[in-house]
């Protein structure tokens, strides 16, 4: 089986995790601060915050910008539960707008239509390690008098004419095991507003500024140095990671351009796309059904994911709730029963390569 991800560590990571548990000092510290620092000045931002998981540095993120309740917050149908159940966590109202089917991020057009009086914040969701348009949304944000939280959970590296993503506002990062960049679990908010790097790095220390000195009512959303000690070598190595996902993924979209009914994704003007996934959709044209196409996969040996299979609010738990505001987005609608994501890591031989081509052609040249 070509496994859809692979999490491998070399010899530099094991050191560093050794030199760690041999100090006893395995709480957040002096790697922490390594780590946020590297990844600051990797994003050309002031602040990096480091936390425990992704979806906590988008709680933080929303909650030191003082949402009160009846607050909305628009963002992506088209992402994973954590952006929403952030949002609602925060103790804000979750709206949506539709997304483009090119490059699968909120569209500017239908975010401006979707923001309302109680508008606070707009929360971008960088899908698949492409960022989406930022120049817009920041033109939005600025004349409507909103904030920005860019859920960057896929897309560390990623840029708009060379500025990153998480550079916009409040920037949102996971380093959870699949990600470009992992510490098993692992969060970190990036900002140039040092009031708010304050006051998020005093929220996850149980609202502490130095011990015992409470200022709020606080979390533990602390990061380890164990974890960091898992990441740093990962910022040294990265460029290359990148490097080798983008050229997967050419040799990958080379190989179904002429396919027929399978849209390869693309890299649009302007942008770096760090390809956290390949995300291809199968559309009517193809002559199979997205589901019967993963499984005919499978029979290949091949991995795949369905990232995601429904919309974020299309389940029994969201629905009728006063904080979920749903609607009709055509193109989420129709990309979320399309979409499959193939293998594109850094461990995938030229020969493997082939067989992901070999086996989408043969599937729908059958079907």
């Amino acid at each position: 089986m070509i496994p859809i991800t692979v999490v491998e560590f070399g010899e530099d990571t094991e050191r560093l995790v050794l030199e760690v548990l041999r100090s006893g000092n395995i709480a957040q510290g002096r790697l922490v601060k390594q780590f946020e620092d590297r990844f600051a000045s990797m994003l050309g931002v002031k602040h990096a915050i480091a936390v425990n998981n992704g979806t906590t540095s988008l709680v933080a993120a929303l909650q030191v910008l003082d949402l009160q309740p009846g607050d909305e917050v628009v963002t992506s149908p088209f992402t994973f539960v954590a952006t929403l159940n952030a949002i609602l966590e925060a103790g804000a109202t979750a709206r949506f707008a539709d997304i483009s089917d090119d490059d699968f991020n909120l569209s500017a057009e239908t975010l401006a239509s979707s923001i309302t009086d109680r508008t606070r914040v707009l929360m971008p969701v960088h899908l698949y390690g492409q960022i989406a348009d930022m120049d817009s949304i920041s033109a939005l944000a600025a004349d409507r008098g909103l904030a920005i939280v860019e859920d960057s959970a896929q897309s560390h590296g990623s840029t708009l004419n060379g500025r990153h993503a998480g550079s916009y506002g409040l920037g949102s990062f996971s380093f959870y095991a699949t990600k470009n960049i992992t510490t098993g679990e692992g969060g970190m908010i990036t900002t140039d507003d040092d009031v708010l790097a304050d006051r998020l790095r005093i929220l996850r220390n149980q609202g502490m500024r130095a011990r015992y000195q409470y200022e709020v009512a606080g979390h533990n959303w602390r990061l380890t140095d164990l974890q960091a000690a898992v990441g740093l070598p990962q910022l040294d190595a990265y460029d290359d990671v990148v490097a080798t996902r983008q050229r997967n993924a050419e040799y990958l979209r080379a190989g179904l351009a002429d396919v027929p009914g399978i849209v390869s994704p693309r890299q649009s003007p302007g942008r770096r796309h760090v390809w956290h996934q390949f995300t291809i959709r199968v559309t009517p044209d193809a002559g199979i059904s997205r589901d019967e196409f993963v499984a005919k996969l499978g029979e290949q040996g091949i991995g795949a994911g369905i990232y995601y299979p429904k919309l974020v609010f299309d389940y029994p738990t969201y629905r009728g709730r006063d904080d979920v505001i749903v609607g009709d987005f055509p193109v989420a609608e129709r990309v979320v029963q399309e979409v499959v994501s193939l293998p594109v890591h850094t461990h995938l031989t030229r020969d493997e390569l082939d067989r992901i081509v070999a086996g989408v052609s043969s599937i729908v040249h059958s079907a």
